[in-house]
């Protein structure tokens, strides 16, 4: 498999830790012809993918198509495994993207809110990626299971799966009770 370059890792995982895996903006300073070498590169190897621009969402363009139409760039399962995201992940985190979203409420900005982004993105081998893995099993996971597989406390499992998991990557995760094990959190 291919190795990204620097750039392109930065690039793809800024593009893991936005909503929709979304590719821009770009690094500051990646402009004109170096910044159209390194996307269609990244396209050519379907690390990223150019899609329609949903502007009302006030999505960024890429590249104007006519029209007052426009195309964005969303990283691609391709292009977060490229970056250390395994791929139970990446296809769990690229199939939350595609889910069609409810009636989306406009984000209420704080004062202390900052226009930039915090890297979030899952690398393999991590306590979560581990925590995904199980809850996308036929048979879920319990708190328990996580427990012993983690090493963490119930209530730290609980919170990263309501926190981390459910908030952050916006993954649908369901619970329901069973006899016998309790409740029973998985991925559909």
């Amino acid at each position: 498999m291919t190795i990204p370059s620097d750039t392109q890792s930065l690039i793809l995982s800024r593009a893991a830790t936005r909503p929709g895996n979304l590719a821009l903006p770009l690094p500051e300073g990646l402009v004109g012809a170096a910044a159209k070498m390194v996307v269609g590169k990244l396209i050519a190897r379907g690390w990223l993918e150019e899609v329609e621009a949903t502007l009302r969402r006030g999505e960024p363009m890429w590249r104007e198509t006519g029209d007052g139409h426009g195309t964005t760039l969303i990283d691609t399962e391709a292009g977060l495994e490229a970056i250390g995201i395994e791929p139970v992940v990446a296809s769990a985190v690229a199939s939350a993207r595609r889910a069609k979203p409810k009636a989306e409420p406009e984000p209420v900005q704080t004062p202390d809110d900052s226009d930039t982004v915090k890297p979030v993105a899952i690398r393999a081998g991590t306590k979560q990626a581990q925590i995904i893995a199980m809850l996308q099993r036929p048979e879920g996971a319990t708190v328990a299971e996580i427990v012993a597989a983690t090493g963490w406390l119930a209530h730290t499992v609980r919170g990263s799966i309501s926190g981390a998991l459910k908030k952050k990557l916006g993954l649908p995760i369901a619970t329901e009770k069973v006899e016998g094990r309790g409740t029973v959190y998985n991925l559909p």
